[in-house]
């Protein structure tokens, strides 16, 4: 347990609550030639940022709502909520003038320096690697803004706030847009493109969450910078650095493979009929089945009560009767599986890899022209998002050493690539494949074609609210 209680008012509220959302906006941004006027505007801005209390507050309205309208027999309201946070890339804090060393070489270095070692997909051109990110994402980022609300209008009236403060659009203007990407959450709420329920494996932090069966805890200084032995300025404490990731999911292709490859049977041996085969398959290549309901715990059939229900969903270790070698219940290489293991490993070589997910679905449903071509016409996918105090121990680990690391759970059988977000690690010529697909074998399933595709990211430094209006900030501080 931490002894020093967290500062809820300090630390922003993406990180430790996610802000309350049912779409959001990623508003990227490149400060202008007129520093001083930008830092100026931050003391204007500060107020408006939410904080953790305050993204609790709004998760205790929305509840209390949701309560009164079912106590009265009615359909629960719309509650109008509206957030916003703000985080800098390291090219952004050079910009202000900010100085110190973080302490986090990747971030230093940003995200485009590292997309070879994560796996991305690209060319070298003249000695260079260049990744096949969009051209957005090859330019300096100095910074974004997280804009959350329960509608678009919600989130609108924000954006135009914070537009006004910054001078957006005038000559005068302090920023300049570089992106803005939209996201919502889908009509099936809760769960990713694929289908699949999603977000629903975070850590619990030690001090300010109750833990859940199976959760795994925390300490703080996992998710929270300034909590640990670190060297680093005093405005880093109760910070955190953001690791954003724009990934398109091919769906209908992802579809289209599960209905080629339907798994014959199940772990018991009982025949399945093709649509049986096609989502056992897809269920063991994430670890969970749409529902979220885990393989571990259910390896036939879906259990949709069993997904939906905190207590259970994360109450599994994959070690069902102390069984470390069988793949018969969750392949070694599930999704689930590769980016925390549970009980495949100690606790101490799980814990300061864990990350707290915030991520968001964008894009249009599959389309029927899709579906029935089985090939992707429009982008969709997930803006993805997580929080941790170190980013190598963190995203950079969980992708380049978990999911694209073919050895990884070490097993007497190798479990091959996180088949979901596992990419192919420099030098790594052999297709992506995995072990383990078929419950009654441990036979891999080779040529696995890439589902979802790295199309840019950044690394950011999400702040305190303390720093944001005493370090960032020039001028008259508004409380």
């Amino acid at each position: 347990m931490t002894s020093t209680p967290l500062d809820l008012d300090n630390i922003q509220g993406d990180i430790l609550v996610g802000l309350l959302k049912k779409t959001e906006t990623f508003y990227f941004f490149q400060i202008s030639d007129d520093v001083n006027a930008f830092r100026t505007q931050l003391s204007q801005l500060a107020p408006l940022i939410t904080s953790t209390t305050a993204a609790m507050d709004h998760r205790k309205t929305v509840s209390q709502s949701k309560k009164d309208a079912l106590a009265q027999g009615r359909e629960p309201p719309v509650v109008p909520i509206a957030g916003l946070n703000i985080a800098f890339s390291q090219s952004g804090l050079t910009k202000m003038g900010i100085t110190g060393d973080i302490g986090d070489v990747g971030f230093k270095n940003g995200q485009l320096a590292d997309a070879l070692a994560l796996g991305d997909q690209g060319s070298t051109v003249n000695g260079k690697f260049v990744p096949d990110w969009i051209p957005a994402f090859k330019n300096a980022i100095h910074g974004v803004m997280i804009f959350s609300g329960d509608k678009q209008a919600s989130v609108d009236k924000t954006l135009a706030e914070v537009s006004a403060i910054l001078r957006v659009g005038a000559h005068d203007a302090t920023i300049h847009e570089v992106l803005k990407v939209v996201g919502a959450v889908r009509p099936e709420n809760g769960h990713e493109h694929f289908g699949f329920l999603d977000g629903i494996s975070n850590p619990a932090v030690e001090g300010f969450d109750i833990e859940k069966p199976g959760q795994g805890a925390v300490d703080p200084k996992v998710i929270l910078t300034g909590h640990d032995a670190i060297l680093r300025p005093a405005w880093a404490t109760d910070g955190s650095f953001l690791a954003f990731r724009y990934l398109f999911q091919l769906v209908p292709e992802f579809n289209l493979f599960l209905k080629k490859n339907p798994l014959p049977t199940d772990s018991d041996g009982n025949r399945l009929t093709p649509e049986q085969g096609s989502e056992l398959l897809g269920a063991r290549m994430v670890g969970r089945w749409k529902s979220g309901a885990p393989v571990d715990l259910t390896p036939i059939v879906d259990d949709p009560v069993l997904g939906k229900d905190p207590m259970r969903n994360n109450d599994f270790h994959y070690n069902i009767e102390n069984d470390f070698t069988s793949q018969s219940r969750c392949p070694f290489a599930a999704h689930t599986r590769k980016t925390n293991p549970r009980n495949d490993l100690r606790p101490e070589f799980v814990t300061p890899h864990r990350i707290i997910r915030r991520g968001v679905p964008f894009g249009p449903e599959v389309t029927p022209d899709e579906a029935q071509d089985n090939r992707t016409h429009l982008g969709r996918g997930l803006l993805f998002a997580c929080y941790q105090s170190n980013l190598a121990n963190g995203f950079q680990f969980v992708q380049k050493q978990w999911a694209n690391a073919r050895g990884f759970p070490p097993k007497s059988t190798p479990p091959g690539i996180d088949p979901i977000i596992g990419q192919l690690n420099p030098g790594d010529v052999l297709p992506r494949s995995m072990s383990g697909t078929n419950p009654a074998s441990q036979d891999e399933l080779l040529g696995l074609p890439i589902w979802v595709v790295p199309r840019g990211g950044e690394y950011f430094f999400s702040p305190s609210i303390s720093a944001l209006r005493d370090t960032f900030a020039l001028g008259v501080h508004i409380h």
